[in-house]
C-alpha cells in the first residue's frame, strides 16, 4: 500500500490518505461498520507520518463518513446522514376501539420458529449475552440465600434490588422513595399495573405513531381507546400535534418513550422533553414513560427521564432489564410516585411477587460493576450493526426505501416504495426462514402497510447479510409483481 500515497502529487498527505478510505468504500474493500486501522498501523503500511493519518481521519469525521468511537478507534459510517428517512404522518382524528391480536400471534410463532433469522424479535442482549456472567453470579446467590431462595419475595420487590435502582436514578438527578419503586414481572407488567392506576375501560389513551405493539394489545384488552400521536423519526412526538389533540379530545393518559422510541429510535432532545411534561401536566394528563431501551443511546451522556421535568408528578416511569441484562429473567419495575398505594395493590391481584432469585442475582450484578460494563461494548455492537444494516437495506432494499437513523436502541424501522405490502412480505420472507415484523402491528389504526420493523440485536454474520439481501430480492419481487397487475 506504500506506494499509493505520493509525496509527488499536489495533493496534501493527509488528502491523499482520505481519498484511499473513500475508494476502499466504493470498492466495499470496507464495509459499514468496520474498524479502521489504527494511526500508527496506517502510518506504517502508507509510509506516512501517524499525525498525517489522524488529520486525513479527523477529516473524514468531519464529513461524516467515519466516526471515532471512544476507547475502541475509527470506524466507517454507512453512508451520509442525508437519506430519506420514513415521512411525517397525519394526526388521527378519532380515538379507536383496538384489534390487533391475530396478526401478533402469527409474528410471536414466527420469531420461535427453528433455524429463523430473527429480525422479528427485538432482543439486543442479544448481540452481546450476558448469560456467562450471570451464570455466575446466580451460583453465588444460589449459595448465600440458602432456604430464602425457594421463598416468595417481598411483594414490592427484593430491597437490595430497589437501593440499587434507585441509586442509579440519582445519576440523572431524579429522587425515588422507597416505596414508590415496585418490582414488576417485566416492563408488560409495570405498564399494565400504570394504566389501570389512572384509566378504566373507555378512557381515551394517547399513544405514539408508531408504537411499540405490546402497548396496542394492551390497551386492546384493557377495553381501552387509542389516539395516534405522530412522531418525528430522530425527536420523538410532534408537540404541535400532541397540543391539538388534547383540545379537541379528553385524554386521560399518555403510553410514551422519550428516549428511544420503539420501533423508530427516536429520542427526544431534552428540552422537548421538558416541553412535553409542562404541556400534558398543563392539562392534568398523566405521562406513562416506556423506558426499557433508555440504557442503549449511542451518543452522549444518558437522557434524563422525563420524570425529572414533572411538577405535579403525573408521571409514572416503567422500564425493565429484558433490553438491557436478561429477557428470562422478567424483571422489570415502576416509579408510580401518587399511585403507589393503588399499584401495589394491583401488583398483589396480578402476581403477588417477582422471582426473588433473579431479582437476587440482577441486585449483584449490578452491584459488581458487571452490569454497565456490559452495557458500554453492548452500545458499542449495536451501533456498529446498526450501520451495518442501514448499508444492506440501501444497498439492497428497493429504490425509494426509506430508513430510520436510531439514536440507539436496536431496531430500524423502514418505509418501502408503493406496491410493497409488509404484510404479504412477513409470510413471504417466513418461507425463507426470516422473520420481520410488519408495520402495521405498531398502529391501532392499520397504518404503516407499507413498513416492517427490522431488528440488528443479533450477533452479526454472514447469513444476516444474505438474509437482508434476500428480503431486499422479495421486497422487489412482490413490487414487480404489483406492477405487472396494473
Amino acid at each position: 500500500m506504500s506506494t499509493i500515497v505520493n509525496r509527488e502529487k499536489t495533493e496534501f498527505l493527509y488528502q491523499q490518505v482520505a481519498q484511499l478510505i473513500r475508494e476502499m468504500k466504493a470498492q466495499n474493500t470496507l464495509q459499514a461498520g468496520q474498524k479502521l486501522p489504527s494511526l500508527r498501523n496506517m502510518a506504517a503500511k502508507l509510509n506516512v507520518s501517524i499525525p498525517t493519518v489522524k488529520q486525513a481521519y479527523l477529516e473524514l469525521e468531519q464529513q461524516g463518513l467515519i466516526e471515532a468511537k471512544s476507547k475502541s478507534g475509527y470506524f466507517l459510517k454507512a453512508m451520509d446522514s442525508q437519506y430519506d428517512k420514513p415521512k411525517r404522518r397525519r394526526l388521527s382524528s378519532q380515538p379507536i376501539a383496538v384489534n390487533k391480536q391475530s396478526l401478533i400471534e402469527q409474528v410471536y410463532e414466527a420469531i420461535h420458529r427453528k433455524g429463523v433469522i430473527p429480525f422479528g424479535i427485538a432482543n439486543p442482549i442479544a448481540a452481546r449475552s450476558t448469560d456467562k456472567a450471570l451464570a455466575r453470579t446466580m451460583r453465588r446467590v444460589m449459595t448465600m440465600s440458602g432456604h430464602q431462595g425457594i421463598n416468595y419475595g417481598a411483594m414490592d420487590g427484593f430491597a437490595p434490588l430497589k437501593k440499587q435502582l434507585i441509586y442509579r436514578y440519582l445519576d440523572v438527578g431524579i429522587g425515588v422513595d422507597f416505596d414508590e419503586l415496585i418490582i414488576t414481572n417485566g416492563a408488560q407488567e409495570a405498564l399494565a399495573i400504570a394504566l389501570q392506576c389512572v384509566a378504566k375501560p373507555g378512557d381515551v389513551i394517547a399513544i405514539e405513531s408508531p408504537t411499540y405493539f405490546g402497548i396496542i394489545e394492551l390497551i386492546e384488552n384493557l377495553g381501552l381507546k387509542a389516539i395516534e400521536i405522530p412522531i418525528c423519526s430522530e425527536k420523538g412526538i410532534w408537540l404541535e400535534d400532541l397540543s391539538n389533540a388534547l383540545q379537541q379530545h379528553t385524554i386521560t393518559a399518555c403510553v410514551f418513550s422519550t428516549a428511544l422510541n420503539n420501533p423508530v429510535g427516536s429520542l427526544m432532545p431534552e428540552q422537548n422533553r421538558a416541553d412535553l411534561v409542562a404541556l400534558l401536566e398543563s392539562h392534568d394528563v398523566v405521562l406513562i414513560e416506556d423506558d426499557v431501551y433508555g440504557d442503549l443511546y449511542f451518543n452522549g451522556p444518558r437522557g434524563k427521564p422525563a420524570q425529572y421535568y414533572s411538577k405535579k408528578g403525573l408521571v409514572i416511569s416503567c422500564a425493565s432489564f429484558s433490553k438491557t441484562a436478561a429477557p428470562s429473567y422478567r424483571i422489570g419495575w415502576l416509579i408510580a410516585g401518587r399511585y403507589a398505594q393503588k399499584a401495589l395493590g394491583l401488583k398483589r391481584a396480578f402476581s403477588c411477587s417477582s422471582p426473588l432469585l433473579n431479582q437476587w442475582a440482577l441486585s449483584e450484578f449490578l452491584a459488581s460493576g458487571d452490569y454497565d460494563r456490559n452495557l458500554v461494548k453492548l452500545r458499542q455492537i449495536l451501533r456498529s450493526n446498526k450501520e451495518r444494516m442501514i448499508h444492506f437495506v440501501l444497498q439492497h432494499f428497493p429504490a425509494g426505501t426509506c430508513v430510520s437513523d436510531p439514536q440507539g436502541g436496536c431496531v430500524l424501522w423502514v418505509e418501502f416504495p408503493a406496491g410493497i405490502d409488509a404484510t404479504a412480505l412477513f409470510h413471504l420472507a417466513l418461507m425463507y426462514n426470516i422473520s420481520i415484523t410488519p408495520g402495521s402491528m405498531f398502529s391501532a389504526s392499520n397504518k404503516y402497510q407499507r413498513c416492517v420493523r427490522l431488528s440488528y440485536g443479533l450477533p452479526w454474520r454472514d447469513e444476516v447479510e444474505r438474509a437482508l439481501i434476500k428480503l431486499g430480492e422479495l421486497a422487489a419481487s412482490l413490487q414487480m409483481k404489483k406492477q405487472s397487475a396494473t
